[in-house]
This record gives structure tokens, sequence and C-alpha cells, in this order.
């Protein structure tokens, strides 16, 4: 560990905006960034260090467990003093995790588990700390918050949504406040001025959307011509200087909770900050391009590619579109123009679908989050497409939007001067953590040993025979007593295995985009006897469900998973919700071959010979046909990869563009 950490903080050698310059490293600096940080790992997370870490803080325990409160009170200025002047050093950071540890057993009747002790360790040296399900990663985090936040670092908490973030705030803030830290949380519509008094306070609780687009509104503030000097001179002169109407202090320490879903799976879709435009197109062009997108053929005027998806047109397509646009003017006398109007149209109509890609709620268009299953209320999609799904469901127009910012989660994060996170699933993507992000992945133990049972995969012919199959299943294990929880990829399938269980007259209750509000409430229950809790894929990440009375002696929570998913990552996570800390439980998965994962991701003539595989019947398949659902999540999880190494290459080159033009970010 370095002895001294004074460039993590605001200062006069940083600036009081401080970040990590982010740009394009040549393949000799990569090489040996890479060495680096491996090195660092095999340093800190080795397990003899680890012996010596937990020796330590123990034997610094064992003397604060002694002190009064005002003793404990005399030390922490002491410790707050020589770590703001002396660094993260390895013996404060012993004796910051000891304080900590014991004001946390005072305060919460909670004293961190040996594993979270380690957890916090390797994520206040900048690492990814893999800790499963239910192993407290809320009061892990607060280790290295607490010890980052004495040492003057401003400390970002960043979590995957709204309640998150103030659960996590509400219930960690005795602890902080004890230590003499202040906490903030930022959420969805509050205004410049109380998001400003969140972010100056020691340890910042957000969502990955909300500190990533304060950070935009900073950039557009200060904008690309005034250097941190400058902003500084100009506050001299000025009542109203740019620099004190930023929102953020810099980015200098962010630890990311569920960091693969903030890091990796929301890391395709670019943030973008807009106004309202005045140059948008009126309603009657967008129904026109509807009603000519309608008129033509798929395999004759247009293509649809899976692989990503996207609309090709033939050239007959662009030929008939000639002829139709023949009476129409304005835009559709422009080739191109109307080409790509028309390209728009067909993606509403054949690409993004209802209750699966978005959500018609108080008479707007809200997009569905495809890997959480939540609702993202303030998305929109660029370039008239939003407002073609509109029309296309009849809905009263909303305003189209001028991009005046944009940035890649990847290039965002890059820019912290130290980024750390915790997640139960990110072994798989530990490669591109450590490329994109220079995050290395280690793996804590769990306090308990798991007791959970796997089941092998059942695979059937037809999505007909799949569901039959899901609610004999469901039958079967809810007549024992025990809960279960069904993990669905959408929300139009967790509606209709709703309609199935209520035909079946099964008691159950469901969790999708629609009753995110009650997300957290839905699934503390689920570990209920006799539950049936049918949801998404957002399955209340970040909330434990613990056993009811009596469950663990029947056998725990178990999941059934009813389509495998494009990663094998959140299939982990949706099986990760049974066999909590030690506790019992079993997971298994029923899916078939008419599955969209196998539609989309495995070549005709492997699906030919998944059928072959099936032979006809109509019962369990094969182990080819899980062989090759095994592939086609592969080659998704690839391709998703790729989508993610093009955006950032984009990224850059717009970036650098922009640099050119003078224009900002």
């Amino acid at each position: 560990m370095p002895s001294s950490i004074p460039l993590l903080r605001p200062s006069l050698i940083t600036g009081e905006y401080p970040e990590r310059q982010d740009r394009l490293l040549p393949w000799p600096e990569i090489l040996l960034a890479k060495l680096t940080r491996r090195v660092a790992k095999y340093r800190v997370a080795r397990p003899v260090q680890l012996r010596k870490m937990l020796a330590q803080v123990e034997q610094q325990g064992a003397d604060v467990k002694n002190w009064s409160e005002a003793e404990l009170t005399a030390q922490l200025a002491q410790l707050r003093q020589r770590m703001q002047a002396e660094g993260l050093t390895e013996e404060l950071v012993f004796r910051s995790f000891a304080i900590v540890r014991e004001t946390a057993s005072r305060i919460l009747g909670k004293r961190h588990y040996d594993v979270q002790v380690i957890g916090g360790w390797l994520m206040i040296n900048g690492m990814l700390a893999e800790m499963d399900t239910g192993e407290g990663k809320t009061l892990t985090a607060s280790l290295p918050a607490c010890t980052a936040a004495f040492a003057g670092i401003p400390v970002h908490v960043i979590t995957a949504n709204d309640y998150l973030v103030e659960r996590d705030a509400r219930e960690m803030g005795a602890l902080y406040n004890a230590l003499g830290l202040s906490v903030g949380a930022v959420i969805e519509g509050m205004d410049q001025d109380a998001r400003r008094k969140a972010y100056a306070c020691d340890i910042t609780y957000c969502t990955n959307k909300q500190v990533a687009f304060d950070y935009l509104r900073d950039r557009l503030t200060m904008g690309r011509h005034a250097s941190r000097r400058q902003l500084e001179v100009e506050r001299l002169h000025s009542d109203n200087a740019r620099i004190d109407r930023l929102l953020l202090r810099g980015l200098c320490f962010a630890i990311v909770d569920e960091a693969d879903s903030v890091l990796i799976d929301e890391a395709r879709t670019p943030l973008v900050i807009s106004q309202t435009s005045t140059n948008r197109l009126e309603e009657q062009t967008y129904q026109q391009a509807l009603d000519i997108a309608r008129q033509l053929q798929e395999g004759v005027d247009f293509t649809i590619q899976q692989q990503p998806r996207s609309i090709l047109l033939t050239e007959q397509g662009k030929t008939r579109l000639a002829s139709l646009c023949q009476p129409l003017k304005g835009v559709w006398t422009g080739q191109r123009r109307r080409e790509y109007l028309l390209k728009q149209a067909l993606s509403a109509l054949h690409l993004f679908v209802r209750d699966k890609h978005y959500l018609c709620k108080d008479g707007k268009v809200q997009i569905i989050d495809e890997n959480t299953g939540r609702v993202m209320a303030d998305r929109s999609w660029e370039l008239g497409l939003h407002q073609l799904i509109e029309t296309k469901e009849g809905l009263a127009l909303s305003s189209s939007k001028e991009t005046l910012a944009r940035i890649s989660y990847q290039r965002f994060f890059r820019r912290y001067l130290r980024l750390a996170g915790m997640s139960g699933t990110a072994r798989e993507v530990a490669a591109e953590l450590g490329t994109v992000y220079g995050l290395q992945v280690a793996r804590v133990p769990p306090h308990r040993p798991p007791q959970k049972s796997t089941h092998p995969d059942w695979v059937y012919g037809t999505v007909e025979r799949k569901w039959a199959e899901v609610i004999k299943r469901i039958k079967e294990i809810h007549n024992s007593g025990r809960p279960i929880l069904v993990g669905t990829k959408s929300l139009a399938d967790s509606e209709y295995l709703s309609t199935l269980l209520s035909k079946a007259r099964l008691p159950h209750r469901v969790l999708n985009a629609k009753q995110d509000a009650r997300e957290a409430e839905i699934i503390a229950q689920a570990g209920q006897p006799g539950r049936i809790t049918v949801a998404t894929n957002m399955a209340g990440r970040g909330t434990d469900i613990r056993l009811g009375s009596g469950v663990a002696g029947r056998g725990g929570l178990h999941v059934i998973a009813t389509e495998r998913h494009e990663a094998h990552r959140i299939d982990r996570q949706l099986f990760g919700r049974c066999g909590r800390q030690g506790d019992p439980g079993s997971f298994e998965a029923i899916v078939s071959l008419q599955d969209e994962l196998v539609q989309v991701y495995l070549p005709v003539g492997l699906q030919r010979l998944l059928k072959i595989d099936n032979d006809g019947k109509d019962s369990r398949i094969g182990k080819w046909s899980r062989r090759l659902i095994k592939l086609a999540q592969h080659r998704a999880q690839r391709q998703h990869k790729q989508i993610r190494r093009d955006l950032l290459k984009a990224d850059e080159v717009l970036a650098n563009t922009l640099a050119f033009t003078g224009r900002t970010e």
C-alpha cells in the first residue's frame, strides 16, 4: 500500500475538482499497467497477507474494545489527524478498521465478520471484492468508506437504485455520525442545492446514473476552455463563479455495489444530457413513416439482423420506398433521410416489443432495463425512435431531444482517482474489468460454508411444454411448504406465468417493472413458508431473502429460472438468492428450445441439431441440447462484450473529435 495518499482528495496539487485524466495508452504502458495490477493483487490479496491483516486488526481491536466513549472520541480525532497528514498507511488502515468495527458493534449491534474485513481491505486497495449474496456487503462497505473519509477523501458509495441509496444511507448513518462523519444521499428529483449539499458530505450514497449525470452537468458548467486555475481565479472576481455552482467535489474514491451490473451490464448504453429541440418532425411525419413501414415485407424489402438487433433495407426495399414516397414532400424527398427514418420506423415495429423493451404507463413510453427488469422512467431513445414508438402505441408525442453532452460508463468510472467495488458475480468478467477499469477481482470466502444444491437443467422442445413443467414443479415444491422464487426474463413472461398460476389456484406475488416501488417489500417476504414469488431479472438485488420459521428444516428457498439469460452471471445472481450465509436452498433451470437465447444466438444449423436431439419427444432432452444452450449463452456474452468495446471506441473517437472542435464532452 502506498505510504501517502494526498492525491486522492482535493488539494493545492490536484485542485478543487480532482479526477484522473482519461487518455488512450500506448500498448507498452497498457502491458505495464496490467503487470502492476497483478503484482498489487498478489501483494494485497495473497493468503499470508490477509492473515497478517486480520491479525493486526484483531490486535488493534483488543485495545479499542476497552476504550470508553471519551477515549474512543479522542483516539479517533488523533487518527483522523494522522491519516490526513500521512495518508492510508497500513498501520493507520488497520487501526481505522478496528475502530469502525468496534463502533459498529456498539452502535448497530453488528460486528464485522472476518470475511467482511477482508472485503473492506480489498476495496480500500482499489480492488473488486467478489462476495456471495447475503454476506453483508452494505456493512462491508462501511470499512473502506470510513477509512477513506478519515483521510479527507470524498467517498461515493454507488448502488443500483434510489431505494437502496436511501436505505443504506439511513442504516449506516448512525455509524457514520458516531464516528464524526457526515453522510448524504442523492436520489431522483433532488434540486441542485440539495445535491451539492449531499456531495459535500464525507460519504455520499448515490446511483450510478445520478452521479454520472451530475458529473456531465459539472462539465457543462465548467466548459472545455476553462482550466481549474482559471475557475479559482474567477471566484475572486465574481459572486456567481462557476466553481461554486459545481455539484461534485471531483471524482476521488468510488465504491460500486453490484459492480458487474453497473460497470458491465449498463455499459452498453451511453449517458446523454439533452435539451428540447426546436427542429422536430411533426406527428404526421412519424405516422407516415409507420404507415410506409407496414407496407414493406420482411425478407423481401428488408431483413432483421438479430446480432446485433438492426434493420437492413434490400435494394428492392429502397426502390419500393422511393416509389411510396413520390407523392410526399419534406423529409421524404431526400434518399438518406427517408431511408434512415424508415429504418427507425421498422425498428419501432419489429425490434421493440411492449412489456419486454418498454412499458406504457401514465400515458408515456417508459424504457425497461433488459438486465434488471427495472423501469428507466427518465430515459428516452434517440433520433426519433422514442416518438415513433409513442406513435405506434397511440400516445401523445414527447419532445425530441438535442444532445448537449454524453459519456459512456466506461470512460466515466475510469476517471475516479481510485475505484473499488463489490459483487457476488464478477469472475466471468474479471478480464474485462481489469482491461477497461483497471480493477482486479479477488474472491472473498463465505462466512459459513454453502449448503445449497444444484439440479440439472430441464430442456423441453416447446415453450408450451416448458411452462407446463414449470407449473408442475412449482406445485411439487409448494406442497412441501418450501418458498419458491421463479425468475422470468421479461415482464410479459412474468404476467403470463402469473396467469397460469392463477388458473392452477396457486397463490403468488409478482415482482416486475409495474411493482418496482414495492420491490424490497415483496422480495423480503419471499422466504416465508409456502410463498411463491415470480420476479423478473431484478429479483430484489440488494435485499436479503430471510427464511421464515421452519423453512430451513424443509430445505430452504428453491429458485427456478424459466429461461437462461444472455449472461451466465445474471443466472448466478438469480440462483444466489437461495442459500444465504449457509442457509439450505436449491435451484434449477427449466428452459425450452424455443427460448429467445437459442433462437437468436445459435446458428440455424445447430438449431436443427437440437431438434434432432429432441427426436420428436416432448420430454426432457439430452445432454447435447444443454451443451448447445451453453454455447448460445457464450456467443451472446461475446457479442455483448464486443458491443461494449465498440461503444468505448466510439466514445473515445467522439471525445477526440469534440476536443479538436473545442466543444464540451
